[in-house]
C-alpha cells in the first residue's frame, strides 16, 4: 500500500457566511420597538499550515475534499450568528501550492508558515444594522456570502541541503544510512528505494540534511521509471552528489557513461545548472571497484569534479566526504541573502479609482459591470424581496454605476449584467430608479419596482415574432 504521496489535487471550500435576520422588536407596551435583527456569522477559512513532523501528503490523497463550517444566521433581539470554525490543514515543509493551470500560489517553507487556500464568506447584515434615519425599519436583511471554493494542487519538494543522485542500486541508500541515522530500505535489486529518504549529518559544527533520491534512468525527465516523480525533490538542494557504482554487474554500463546520462536528465529537467557537483566513487571495498575507481578518477578530475572514494560496507572515506559536503553547504548558506522581517506594505487606491468597470458585451447585448463591491452586493441581495432590490439599486447608484452606464451609452430598458459571465445577475436598467428611501411603501415592498419593464416586453415581442408561423411561411414562400 502507498505510504508516500508527494502530489495531490485538493478540493477546498470555505464556509458560507450566515444570513442576516429581518426582525422587529415585539415587547409588551412597546408597539414600535424598532428593528432588532442580528448579523450573520462569518464562514470559516481553509488554511494550510506547515508542520515539520509531517513528511507525506497521503492524508489528502485519500480524502481530497475539505470544507470549513458555515457561519450561523443572525436572530432577533440583536443576536449575531456564530462564526464558522476555520479548517486548518497541516502540510509537510516544502509544499508548493499551485492552481489547476500550474501557477504557483504559495511556497510553504518553514515551521508554521500559513496560506489561506479558501476565504470564508462574509456574514449578512441584519435589519438592525441596515436601519437609518430615512429607513427606520427595513423589512429585509442581507444574505451571507458564499465561501471561496477552488481546486488546488499540492506538490512536495524535499527541503534538503544535499541530494544523492545516481542509477538504481548505486549505493545511495547505503551511504545515507552510514552518514546519518536514517534507516532506508537496502537490497541488491533496482528501485529498492521508492520514496525520498532524509537524514541529518553532523560534520564538526555543521549540521545539514541529506536526501536519497530514488534511482534515475535514461528518460527520467520524460517520465520513465521514477525520475519524473522525484526529480522535484532535488530542486531545493545546495549541492548534487553523483553516486557512481564502480562494481556494477551490467556489462553495458560504466561510471563515466552513468554520469553523462544522469547529467543529461538533470539538464532536460532544468533549473539545476547552477548547483555545485561532487562525485562519489562508491563500493571501492570490492577489488574490481577500487581498480575501476583508480582508472576513471583522473578523467573525472579533468572535467572539474571533486572526486571522493567511499565504501558504506567498509566505512571508508565517509569522514572526508561529510566534511567536504559541510564546506559546500556552509558556503551556499553564507551566499544566501539575509532574511528580513516581513514589511507591511499599504497600497491605497487611486483617487479616481471607481472600483468597478462597465463594458458593453456585443455577443450577449448587455452592459457588463465588474467590480468587487457591485458583485458582492449582488450576492448578498435577496431578490425575492422588493425592498432589498431597491436597496441594491440605491447602493449601485451611490457608487456611480448609473453614471458610468450613461457614459457607456446605455439607455432605459437595456440589459445590464453584474458579475462573471457564468454567474451574472441580468436585469433591465431603469434610470428612474434613483435613491430615495422616502419612496418606500410597506416593509418588503418598493414602489419603484412596480413600473413596467420595457426591455422585457421588447424581448417577449421579439420572441413572439420569431415564433410566428405566418412570418415563417412568408419568408419561405415569397410568392
Amino acid at each position: 500500500m502507498t505510504t508516500f504521496v508527494d502530489r495531490v489535487e485538493l478540493h477546498v471550500a470555505a464556509g458560507n457566511g450566515g444570513h442576516g435576520c429581518a426582525s422587529v422588536m415585539r415587547e409588551k407596551f412597546k408597539p414600535l420597538g424598532g428593528p432588532d435583527g442580528g448579523n450573520g456569522g462569518r464562514g470559516g477559512d481553509v488554511t494550510l499550515v506547515v508542520d515539520q513532523s509531517i513528511t507525506t501528503l497521503l492524508e489528502y490523497h485519500h480524502s481530497p475534499h475539505r470544507k470549513a463550517t458555515n457561519g450561523q444566521p443572525g436572530a432577533g433581539d440583536n443576536r449575531s450568528g456564530k462564526d464558522g470554525q476555520d479548517l486548518v490543514l497541516f502540510v509537510p515543509d516544502g509544499t508548493v501550492v499551485l492552481d489547476k493551470q500550474g501557477n504557483v500560489l504559495a511556497d510553504l517553507v518553514g515551521q508554521g508558515t500559513t496560506f489561506v487556500a479558501g476565504q470564508g464568506g462574509r456574514g449578512g447584515l441584519g435589519n438592525a444594522a441596515l436601519s437609518s434615519a430615512r429607513r427606520k425599519a427595513p423589512g429585509f436583511a442581507l444574505l451571507g456570502e458564499p465561501g471561496e471554493a477552488r481546486d488546488i494542487v499540492l506538490e512536495l519538494k524535499t527541503v534538503a541541503d544535499v541530494a544523492l543522485v545516481g542509477y538504481p542500486s548505486a549505493g545511495k541508500s547505503s551511504l545515507i544510512s552510514v552518514l546519518s541515522a536514517a534507516k532506508p530500505k537496502i537490497a541488491d535489486y533496482p528501485f529498492t528505494t521508492l520514496v525520498p529518504n532524509l537524514g541529518v549529518v553532523t560534520a564538526g559544527s555543521t549540521v545539514y540534511t541529506i536526501a536519497d533520491v530514488p534511482g534515475l534512468i535514461p528518460g527520467a525527465s520524460q517520465g520513465r521509471g521514477l525520475g519524473l516523480e522525484f526529480l522535484r525533490h532535488v530542486e531545493r538542494c545546495s549541492v548534487l552528489v553523483h553516486v557512481l557504482d564502480t562494481a556494477t554487474l551490467e556489462s553495458d554500463r560504466d561510471p563515466l557513461t552513468d554520469l553523462d546520462v544522469i547529467e543529461e536528465e538533470l539538464k532536460q529537467y532544468g533549473g539545476l545548472e547552477d548547483r555545485p557537483r561532487l562525485v562519489v566513487l562508491n563500493k571501492i571495498d570490492i577489488p574490481d571497484g577500487q581498480d575501476l575507481a583508480d582508472m576513471i578518477r583522473p578523467d573525472l578530475e579533468a572535467r572539474g569534479y571533486q572526486v571522493y572514494e567511499a565504501s558504506a560496507v567498509a566505512r571508508t572515506g565517509l569522514k572526508e566526504l561529510s566534511f567536504a559536503l559541510a564546506g559546500i553547504v556552509n558556503k551556499a548558506r553564507a551566499s544566501k541573502p539575509k532574511e528580513e522581517a516581513t514589511r507591511i506594505v499599504i497600497r491605497p487606491k487611486a483617487v479616481d479609482d471607481a472600483g468597478f468597470t462597465v463594458t458593453y458585451d456585443e455577443a450577449e447585448d448587455v452592459y457588463r459591470v465588474r467590480g468587487e463591491k457591485p458583485e458582492r452586493w449582488v450576492r448578498q441581495t435577496d431578490f425575492n424581496n422588493d425592498e432589498a432590490v431597491g436597496y441594491l439599486a440605491d447602493r449601485l447608484n451611490r457608487l456611480g454605476v448609473e453614471d458610468q452606464l450613461m457614459k457607456a451609452g446605455a439607455r432605459a430598458g437595456d440589459g445590464v449584467a453584474i458579475g462573471a459571465e457564468d454567474n451574472a445577475v441580468v436585469f433591465d436598467w431603469e434610470p428612474t430608479m434613483m435613491a430615495g428611501a422616502e419612496m418606500l411603501g410597506r416593509r418588503g415592498e418598493d414602489h419603484r419596482l412596480e413600473a413596467p419593464r420595457p426591455a422585457a416586453q421588447r424581448r417577449r415581442d421579439r420572441d413572439a415574432e420569431r415564433n410566428d408561423p405566418q412570418r415563417e411561411f412568408e419568408e419561405f414562400n415569397p410568392f
